[in-house]
């Protein structure tokens, strides 16, 4: 099974080509978007060849879900925390965008592992909420802000649910796709990743569950937020999950899990498709291969011949 990468791939190898070069004036207009259609757009004048602006815009969130100005809790926070100086962020940002940084390559040292960092923008934004949380259950605290059940944007008008508590927080996850082949292989999945926790060599990972239908913890939400033709996947996540450098891979991890899910659905219905095909060809090269029969045959010590189409059609004209 894959983990998808925290960092954006394109976007840092944008980010180290422009930091190479920086004595080359040029300018660069990128636009793309990646998973879960979070869009990004990379710009640099010729005018000002040291200064890059990164635009990111995340999908619209639903309206139980946690968000100011577009972006989720703590988002702001978390990118002075991480970038520091050497990056500012433009109020209002870019049209059409949720978030606009100004990069400036002469007040930083832009070395990989900084970039790395800068491309990784994705996860800072969308795991500010879950890293408050966890920051609190890790100090065996609950943040009084929140609300008994939050609920966080993961996707395009979708949302997860927490349920934070001083010893543990609960995850729930509604599973839905749009198509009916993916639900099918998707719950067979879930199911047998549910089944793989439970070995021995998993013992210290965080209890997963699945049901069909809502569990208890998230009485409360929204009826239209519990619609979910997969199921629901349930993760209880403990102190020990989200001390010292776990706290980024438990965040990472649940905020692109449908991601993780959907990646091998996809996988796995193509890996299918590709073996029917091969099945097919062998048995079409089975048929090419065949020899035809011999014109004649022998049975109780009789002769006979083998007549075709156009043998049977001439013996009728006689």
């Amino acid at each position: 099974m894959i983990l998808l990468q925290s960092h954006s791939r394109f976007l840092l190898q944008t980010l180290l080509t422009r930091a190479q070069n920086l004595d080359k004036a040029v300018e660069l207009d990128y636009q793309w978007i990646e998973f879960d259609d979070v869009r990004y757009h990379v710009q640099v004048t010729m005018k000002n060849p040291n200064l890059l602006l990164l635009s990111v815009s995340l999908p619209n969130p639903p309206p139980e879900a946690m968000s100011f100005d577009g972006l989720p809790l703590g988002a702001i926070e978390a990118i002075k925390t991480t970038y520091g100086t050497g990056f500012q962020i433009l109020d209002p940002p870019r049209d059409g965008f949720s978030l606009t940084l100004k990069l400036n390559f002469s007040k930083f040292r832009p070395d990989e592992e900084l970039l790395t960092k800068v491309a990784s923008i994705r996860e800072v934004v969308m795991g500010a909420p879950l890293k408050i949380i966890f920051k609190h259950l890790a100090s065996r605290t609950v943040a009084p802000e929140l609300d008994r059940l939050v609920a966080i944007m993961h996707r395009p008008n979708e949302t997860f649910f927490l349920v934070p508590q001083a010893d543990k927080v609960t995850v729930a996850f509604p599973m839905r796709f749009k198509d009916s082949v993916d639900t099918i292989l998707a719950t067979s999945f879930l199911k047998e990743f549910v089944e793989a926790r439970r070995a021995a060599a998993l013992n210290t990972a965080p209890s997963c569950s699945w049901s069909p239908t809502a569990p208890q913890e998230l009485e409360g939400a929204p009826k239209e937020t519990l619609s979910a033709n997969a199921g629901f996947v349930t993760f209880v996540i403990f102190p020990r999950h989200v001390e010292g450098k776990k706290l980024d891979r438990t965040v990472w991890n649940l905020s692109t899990f449908h991601a993780y899910v959907s990646y091998h659905v996809k996988f796995s219905e193509g890996f299918m498709h590709t073996r029917m095909r091969r099945r097919v060809e062998s048995m079409i090269q089975a048929l090419d291969q065949a020899k035809p029969l011999e014109k004649t045959k022998s049975m109780n010590n009789k002769s006979f011949k083998l007549l075709g189409l156009n043998d049977v059609n001439h013996t009728n004209s006689k």
